[in-house]
């Protein structure tokens, strides 16, 4: 729409020549108000400065009250004592209840005054003539203007419902190209939004009609919330149908209905003679003129306000006539036979508020494919009505009612405690599956890292061998001598190594050296852990005195070693050992005299 609006700036700056952003006329709006305005400024200050003048002589002779000056007609007066009045020149404009105070205008301040009020009215006529020959700039462009007015009126409604769909968490459902409505964690806006400030839990309800189930009758006890699920469905209809967002699961899913008929609450007229049974028949009359299958209609108390049998056989025959137009609608009763017709047609249902058989309150949760007891004797036993009348009631009416009654609660009840086993059923299998789930991780991670330590495990021994290698090649240098022959052996190995490094790809040698590096590092931290407490062992124990004295030039090798060198110095509990082609400085006491 904004889009196809036709921006006429002359408009708006006619407008903002003559009015300013408060809505007031401009000084400059013409050359005669701008000076109009000059000079009822300089008369204010002129009546200002010649009342403070008579004001401060009038005090200093004692004339004044307590209260000095007040405001009459907006006019600033002095507020004179009563014996002085005749004392004090000027126009008297009131006085007090008791005739103790005399409200007087200063003889000063009158000429002012009038000169004040007759360029207030020129100032008024010239307001109207800026104003009237801004209408006349105007008129030419109503039917724009009225356009523009429109759009703002659109975008103030839009913005209004953004803000409400926002404060009641609103979403859009899924619009259904079939009828059908299945409302998810359905909320009833006004109580949500209510109970939200509150601070108090709001209970969602789910409500599913379509085709084939196209009618719910909701039965059940009295302040168990039949009414609010039926406001609450017609509620978030009416929202949606008018652009504001619904607080409902995101899955549920919503259609367009023509017409949106109700029939909630008492509407007993005295004015109009009518009765609330009454004024119901002329309800059905309408519903039956407009009912089809694109009506969604909301009954409350279906059939109450006449003889229950009469009126519940002819709400039955209405409820009939419904289901024949394929209307889709949720009505609530506590009529047997509606919820035996309900039980007999295959496209309507029966549903029912739950309510706890212990504590008799209700649970506010709407189960569809049941009726709902009354619970009416069980209430009433609750409420500390005596055991005989309850008794000498139930054998006042038909034995089949009672048994059906007692049945729909045995049900109810059998219902309630399948739904906690279920519950609970659900609550163990779910911490089940999360358990599998867990420890199958906890499998693989423990795999992952047995293969990871083999890896290194077996990395570690060829590292060993290598070390082996390399101490026999020392072992015999130190026996022959022989540098060639070291060197060669040095080369053969390296190149032997080389050629296996070769063979594999360089994404798996990344790999390799990725996982390695992963599990040497937890290693090292396992490693300084043991070696931490046994530096802390070892401390504690008593240090074992060496067996032997060791000197310079002494034949000595690591205790458990193979190479054999010669020391060189000692200092300090430490000496300097000589292997030929290398020297390492070792502790005493982990030194040897080779045989």
């Amino acid at each position: 729409m904004g889009n196809e609006l036709e921006l006429n700036k002359e408009i708006k700056k006619e407008i903002d020549n003559v009015i300013n952003r408060f809505g007031e006329v401009r000084d400059n709006a013409s050359k005669n108000l701008f000076t109009l305005r000059k000079q009822i400024q300089a008369l204010k200050s002129k009546i200002a400065q010649s009342f403070n003048k008579a004001l401060s002589h009038y005090q200093n002779l004692n004339y004044l009250d307590e209260i000095r000056e007040s405001v009459v007609e907006n006019k600033r007066v002095l507020a004179i004592k009563g014996m002085y009045r005749r004392k004090v020149k000027g126009g008297i404009m009131g006085s007090s209840k008791t005739g103790s105070i005399v409200f007087i205008e200063p003889e000063a301040t009158l000429k002012f005054s009038r000169e004040l009020q007759n360029l207030i009215f020129e100032e008024s006529e010239e307001i109207k003539k800026i104003l009237s020959q801004l209408t006349d700039f105007l008129r030419p462009q109503f039917c724009l203007i009225k356009s523009y007015q429109n759009y703002l009126i659109l975008l103030d409604t839009i913005f209004a419902r953004a803000r409400y769909s926002e404060s009641i968490n609103g979403l859009l459902p899924i619009f259904s190209d079939h009828q059908e409505l299945e409302l998810k964690n359905a909320y009833h806006p006004l109580l949500y939004r209510k109970h939200q400030m509150e601070k108090k839990e709001t209970f969602p309800q789910d409500i599913n009609l379509n085709s084939n189930n196209n009618i719910v009758v909701i039965s059940g006890p009295n302040a168990g919330g039949k009414s609010i699920t039926l406001k609450t469905v017609g509620l978030l209809q009416l929202m949606l149908q008018t652009g504001i967002l619904i607080p409902v699961h995101e899955k549920s899913r919503v259609c367009w209905f023509n017409s949106i008929l109700t029939d909630i609450g008492d509407n007993q007229s005295i004015e109009n003679q009518l009765s609330t049974y009454s004024y119901r028949l002329k309800n059905m009359k309408e519903f039956l003129k407009k009912c089809d299958e694109k009506t969604l209609f909301l009954i409350d108390e279906f059939g109450t306000g006449s003889d229950p049998e009469l009126g519940g056989a002819l709400a039955e025959v209405i409820l009939e006539d419904f289901y024949e137009r394929k209307s889709f609608g949720i009505i609530t009763t506590h009529y047997t036979n509606l919820k035996l017709l309900a039980d007999e047609l295959p496209n309507m249902v029966n549903a029912n508020m739950q309510f706890d058989d212990k504590t008799l309150e209700p649970v506010f949760k709407l189960t569809l494919g049941e009726a709902g007891s009354s619970f009416t004797f069980e209430v009433a036993q609750r409420n500390g009505i005596p055991f005989n009348l309850i008794n000498r009631a139930k054998k006042k009416i038909e034995s089949g009612k009672v048994r059906f009654d007692a049945t729909i609660a045995k049900m109810q009840k059998e219902r309630n405690k399948m739904a906690k086993a279920v519950k609970s059923l659900r609550k163990k299998e779910y911490k089940f599956e999360n358990e599998s789930e867990r420890l199958e991780k906890l499998n693989e991670k423990l795999k992952s890292k047995l293969v990871s330590y083999q890896e290194l495990f077996d990395h570690n021994q060829r590292m060993i061998v290598l070390g082996n290698k390399l101490n026999d090649f020392a072992e015999r240098f130190f026996q022959n001598n022989k540098k060639r022959a070291l060197i060669s052996d040095l080369l053969s190995l390296v190149e032997a190594e080389n050629a296996k490094r070769k063979r594999k790809t360089s994404a798996q040698a990344k790999k390799e050296r990725e996982v390695k590096k992963e599990v040497a590092k937890e290693l090292e931290e396992k490693i300084v852990s043991i070696r931490k407490e046994r530096k802390i062992k070892k401390e504690a124990a008593p240090k074992p005195k060496s067996l032997v004295n060791l000197k310079v030039g002494d034949k000595v090798r690591l205790i458990d070693g193979k190479s054999v060198g010669s020391i060189d110095n000692i200092e300090k509990r430490k000496a300097i050992v000589n292997y030929g082609i290398f020297t390492t400085q070792v502790n005493l006491d982990q030194l040897e005299l080779a045989k």
